[in-house]
């Protein structure tokens, strides 16, 4: 559904990458997740996709299942309504993304005005059945997003992002300033509309706790390039990166009363040419220790 071949993203003239020669693919009905420590890269790579930010260089396309084709190298402006509406993003900032002065109804009824064309009552039943669907009542289409909760802010933005009809969901460290009770219930809600209705997801997240139950790939990202790729089991079973190893190192497992230790985090290693094939699509980059 989506491909990407040494994708390039840079924020000015004379700035390193942010996105270094980036190649990855995304599946039919697959959740790809994009792990990293901040600055590596990978909500640059979402922001892209979403076509908030162009893409320097490179190829990046999207092949829908109803027939939507579109480069997705190019800002939003200039994608067509068929292709916006097949890719949509949930930010990671329910807060800041919902406009204060606008209540949760209108919020979820501007993409089906605009992408379907629904009006009146029949856009008002709309919007009570896509609360529904994230575990909301209907009166909730009369509030305002302060007067919710964190989770439930949550809850608006995904059913925002549904209500265009979407085929891939881009869902930028969603729980990141959620409780771990709240976290869980968002990564349920995510993964059942996405089964439920056959969604690609990319779900970027520095947590590889909050990955290991929602996704099926694994890549995992640093100085805006991806140092390994692969079936979530295998990423998580190793062998690794060094540098995948260091977020493994460093997760904190439910119920653990302890810090992990991770030593002074500085890194070890080095890259070299080429990559090292260990089947099944689980694949490291090259290095050399320092």
């Amino acid at each position: 559904m989506v491909v990407a071949r040494d994708l390039v993203v840079r924020y000015g003239r004379g700035l390193p990458a942010a996105v270094d020669r980036v190649s990855l693919e995304i599946g039919r009905r697959e959740t790809l997740a994009v792990v990293g420590e901040s600055g590596s890269g990978k909500s640059t790579l979402a922001t892209a996709m979403a076509g908030l930010i162009p893409a320097e260089s490179g190829s990046f396309t999207f092949r829908g299942t109803d027939g939507v084709e579109g480069d997705l190298t190019q800002p939003v402006a200039r994608r067509t309504a068929e292709l916006r509406r097949s890719v949509q993003l949930v930010f990671q900032n329910a807060d800041t993304s919902l406009n204060p002065r606008r209540t949760v109804g209108a919020a979820i009824a501007r993409p089906l005005t605009l992408f379907t064309g629904l009006t009146g009552s029949a856009r008002a039943d709309r919007v009570a059945e896509l609360l529904a669907e994230v575990g909301l009542s209907r009166d909730f289409a009369a509030r305002l997003p302060a007067q919710l909760s964190g989770g439930q802010r949550q809850r608006v933005g995904i059913a925002r992002a549904l209500a265009a009809g979407p085929e891939l969901i881009i869902a930028d460290e969603i729980t990141t300033a959620l409780d771990v009770r709240v976290q869980a219930g968002v990564l349920d809600l995510l993964t059942g509309l996405r089964d439920e209705k056959g969604l690609s997801c990319l779900f970027i997240s520095h947590d590889l706790a909050v990955v290991r139950g929602v996704a099926d790939r694994v890549a995992v990202m640093t100085g805006g390039q991806i140092v390994e790729v692969g079936p979530a089991d295998a990423v998580f079973s190793g062998p690794n990166h060094p540098y995948t190893q260091t977020l493994l190192d460093a997760t904190l497992d439910p119920g653990a009363t302890e810090l992990p230790s991770v030593g002074d985090g500085r890194p070890r290693w080095r890259d070299a040419d080429g990559w090292d094939d260990h089947g099944d699509g689980h694949r490291i980059k090259r290095w050399e220790a320092m």
